[in-house]
């Protein structure tokens, strides 16, 4: 009995087959890709994550747009498969893509990954199928490793409802202005950090965020990959001998059900920033919207913080 064609996957389309890749050793063919833009999930450590799916894809595509050429190719190598590779990234992202969508116009079909899982999430792909979309070419997701869902599922916190909000903000002020925004927020919270601010933003957020639960992902599915699941609050006090080398996820649990809104730190936090480009009537609007506190507690302690700026101010200029 023949196989049965599977929507969505290279085809021959006509053409003779492109080229190969390999399984445990073993050489399989792979047909020439349908012209178009393939989203393709790459590992995001164990390179043992991988589809079928996606060599097939890989493999039968004219090209492979990825972040970094150095870290794709070690799959490509790992895998056999000889697509040309063509760096795509957010510093070269403008003048990239024009050349993309021209190959596209032409027939290409193009593979788009990220340096690890599942391309657009904290790069700029989002743009490219924007404009593939536009152009009228087919786009095609192929799903797959995520250190998203891959910490959610171990971090032993609810998962019905979460909120992924990739990096914080690198100034202070603004981090802590997001954090204060992000505790109003009624799910779980996944965050991505370096292992250089990570022993910081633990702090903070244990200041702003208060009593929840969360846990560290360091290095998901990698050789050294480590799980710590505590408070916030014991986190942070243990932050100093944490393990700072590689990649971390930070899962944080919702808030109770009778927590405080948003703390006084917090909403002190998030007065400041808006202090520092709006005026005190602007602030407070926002400041109330996102607090959830009455709004003459708010503009109380948003006159007495724009009181002390300008004091602190008047005492530099003397």
């Amino acid at each position: 009995m023949g196989a049965k064609a599977i929507p969505n996957t290279p085809a021959d389309n006509g053409n003779t087959v492109a080229t190969s890749y390999t399984v445990a050793g073993h050489a399989v063919t792979a047909s020439k890709a349908r012209p178009g833009l393939y989203l393709v999930a790459t590992p995001i450590g164990n390179l043992g994550d991988i589809t079928l799916r996606a060599l097939e894809t890989l493999a039968g595509v004219d090209l492979i747009a990825c972040e970094d050429t150095r870290i794709t190719r070690r799959l490509t190598e790992r895998y056999g498969i000889s697509a040309e590779l063509t760096p795509y990234h957010e510093h070269n992202a403008e003048t990239a893509r024009p050349k993309l969508l021209q190959r596209l116009a032409a027939g290409a079909a193009i593979a788009l990954v990220s340096d690890a899982g599942t391309p657009l999430i904290s790069d700029p792909g989002y743009k490219l199928v924007r404009a593939a979309c536009a152009g009228g070419h087919a786009v095609t997701a192929l799903p797959g490793a995520s250190s998203v869902l891959a910490a959610l599922n171990l971090a032993a916190l609810p998962t019905d409802r979460f909120f992924f909000d990739g990096f914080l903000p690198a100034k202070q002020q603004a981090r802590r202005s997001r954090l204060a925004e992000l505790a109003r927020i009624d799910a779980t919270l996944v965050l991505f950090e370096s292992g250089s601010r990570v022993q910081e933003t633990l702090a903070e957020l244990a200041e702003i965020l208060g009593a929840r639960e969360a846990a560290i992902c360091r290095e998901l599915t990698k050789l050294h990959e480590d799980v710590t699941r505590a408070s916030l609050a014991e986190l942070a006090a243990n932050a100093a001998a944490l393990e700072t080398r590689g990649e971390f996820v930070l899962v944080i649990g919702p808030p109770a059900r009778d927590a405080e809104i948003l703390s006084s730190d917090a909403l002190d936090a998030l007065l400041k920033e808006h202090l520092r480009t709006e005026s005190v009537k602007d602030a407070v609007m926002h400041a109330v919207e996102l607090s959830g506190r009455p709004r003459r507690e708010v503009y109380a302690r948003a006159l007495a913080l724009a009181k002390d700026k300008r004091a602190g101010e008047g005492h530099g200029q003397g």
